[in-house]
């Protein structure tokens, strides 16, 4: 898969965006970044999964998924190796990290909606 195809397939998704983070382009849904390409020069794409998701894919397919460095792998943001990935894989993947970020989006507003004041 290449940068083009991740974004293809990053925009698939209902309400997906484009955006730009520190002079990356990020995917978002509602104004929350869910996937970047900050890491496309060392051939990956970024998801951001929760640690759990990112053992998940890890353990599955340790060839295509890798944690990033520090502080960030450690709370789930995961690389995925375009190079490596076929595109059910990434589809997938992106899939996951979409599906979470509607979820906490979702989870936040509820939270937010029930503090009376």
């Amino acid at each position: 898969m290449t940068p083009g195809d991740f974004r293809r397939i990053a925009l698939r998704f209902e309400g997906a965006e484009e955006g730009s983070h520190m002079g990356a382009e990020d995917f978002r849904v509602g104004g929350r970044i869910f996937a970047t390409l900050a890491s496309v020069k060392q051939g990956y794409g970024n998801l951001m999964l929760d640690p759990e998701q990112q053992a998940a894919f890890i353990a599955d397919m340790p060839e295509v998924f890798l944690p990033v460095h520090g502080g960030w792998g450690r709370n789930g943001a995961t690389h995925i190796r375009l190079a490596q990935a076929s595109e059910d894989v990434l589809t997938g993947a992106l899939e996951t990290a979409w599906r979470l970020r509607v979820n906490k989006n979702a989870n936040g507003r509820k939270k937010r909606g029930a503090v009376k004041r």
